[in-house]
């Protein structure tokens, strides 16, 4: 907990076993054990993040975008996302076998989409929408109803949105 409070940015799992000592597995099972405590971690692409909840007093608006679009098109709707306002928490698939799968993204700007972006180029892995045909949805988080307004209508507009 020291560490993701003093670091307050991602810190890869990884990084986390190196610096104390431990295998990745004890890092992901002491995860398990202080979420299961209410501590309020969460996973991304870039390692496990505390939610400080800085904001929690600022109302914020969110909206679940159902979303269809090729893999070559992923940057253009996270940066249609971000610059209406609006920030990405996690994207999430309906599995026909597996059922519901919700990964946490946040991506709040352009520097952190291209991040995702160019992570996801350089993986083996498939993005979780080629499970779906393209479809996923996203949670989208922002400061007022007018952003999460446009951040709608351009996705409309693009051909992204279902």
């Amino acid at each position: 907990m020291e560490l993701l409070i003093a670091q307050g940015q991602p810190v890869a799992g990884g990084d986390l076993a190196r610096r104390l000592g431990v295998s990745r597995q004890v890092v992901v099972q002491d995860i398990a054990l202080l979420r299961a405590e209410n501590e309020r971690i969460i996973s991304t692409n870039k390692g496990y993040l505390l939610h400080r909840g800085e904001d929690e007093d600022k109302q914020a608006y969110i909206r679940i975008f159902r979303t269809s679009h090729r893999t070559e098109d992923t940057l253009d709707e996270l940066n249609t996302i971000v610059d209406y306002g609006g920030r990405l928490k996690n994207v999430l698939i309906e599995h026909q076998l597996y059922g519901q799968i919700e990964v946490d993204l946040i991506i709040n700007n352009r520097l952190d989409a291209a991040e995702f972006v160019e992570h996801m180029k350089s993986s083996n892995d498939q993005p979780l929408n080629v499970l779906t045909g393209g479809c996923h949805y996203h949670t989208v988080e922002a400061d007022t109803e007018k952003n999460l307004d446009f951040i709608e209508a351009e996705l409309k507009k693009k051909g992204y949105l279902i």
